[in-house]
């Protein structure tokens, strides 16, 4: 097990505002600031896992030498009613545009994100009710969706 410990700082902006800054310097900002919309903490969970199954998802396709067009992964979630109010359902869609995307090929790496390596699905898991879908479509076709 690693002994690293990885570090973000929130810097409040005032009012209900904060900016999360990484180590590194990555930036996301918490809360509406002098009207530039931000993200909630709570949204913040679902496009963390969005990122992380969508991560997973290239990284094993790019491995099987399938090479999407295009990829979103869609996440939305719904909340308990009371405190603390945790994510209770969430639902994510995989859309992938390709001419030649196997099938196969896309199931087993959505599996394995889902199974084995995404640890913000599986933490989420652990609390959620988490399912999934997928469509894979010919380039530039519009995606039916939620």
């Amino acid at each position: 097990m690693s002994d690293d410990w990885k570090e973000i700082t929130a810097f409040w902006k005032g009012g209900m505002v904060f900016t999360g800054q990484s180590s590194n310097g990555g930036q996301v900002q918490m809360g509406d600031l002098e009207g530039q919309p931000g993200i909630g903490p709570m949204q913040l969970l679902l496009v963390a896992l969005a990122g992380c199954t969508g991560m997973d998802i290239i990284s094993i396709l790019e491995k099987k030498r399938q090479r999407p067009a295009d990829f979103q992964v869609k996440v939305r979630g719904k909340r308990a009613t009371d405190y603390p109010m945790i994510w209770t359902e969430i639902e994510v869609t995989y859309l992938l545009w390709g001419d030649h995307l196997k099938e196969k090929d896309v199931e087993q790496a959505i599996r394995l994100s889902e199974e084995k390596y995404c640890s913000v699905g599986l933490m989420l898991g652990a609390s959620a009710k988490i399912t999934s879908s997928y469509q894979i479509l010919p380039p530039g076709e519009k995606a039916n969706t939620h």
